[in-house]
């Protein structure tokens, strides 16, 4: 039976595939298959494929949560991306919009994000005012 990977992505799969150990840590089938086609849409089908291929089977599903929080953070935050997110205390933005792409909703970029500040205390500042910053994203990576 074809793993939920490669049934969005239309391939073939086999007791060899790439994706099924990178999608172990992911609850749902709607959830792995949100995250596969987003990773796909972001990084190309062949990159997506590369990437995980070039690393040891142990650390596929890590590798795979990364590219899908960095793919995320750089949605979100295209200058900074997740390390940006992380550096200025915003790391719930990113992890709120790994849970969007699970969930197989629209992600919204962050406008106007200033640059992290060298020094800023973690945590500081509202989640509201994320919020409030968030307008639509011009790149439609959902399922629908």
């Amino acid at each position: 039976m074809s793993c939920n990977g490669c049934r969005v992505l239309r391939k073939g799969c086999s007791e060899s595939c790439v994706l099924r150990p990178c999608l172990m840590w992911i609850d749902t089938a709607d959830a792995q298959a949100n995250a596969t086609v987003f990773l796909a849409k972001f990084f190309g089908r062949a990159g997506l494929m590369s990437f995980i291929s070039a690393v040891p089977i142990n650390r596929r599903p890590a590798l795979f949560r990364s590219l899908l929080y960095e793919a995320c953070g750089r949605t979100v935050n295209p200058v900074h991306g997740a390390v940006g997110l992380l550096w200025t205390g915003d790391w719930h933005v990113c992890q709120t919009a790994v849970e969007t792409v699970l969930r197989g909703e629209a992600l919204r970029r962050l406008e106007d994000v200033p640059p992290p500040e060298v020094g800023k205390e973690f945590g500081s500042g509202s989640e509201f005012d994320d919020v409030a910053r968030l307008q639509p994203c011009d790149l439609d990576l959902s399922l629908k």
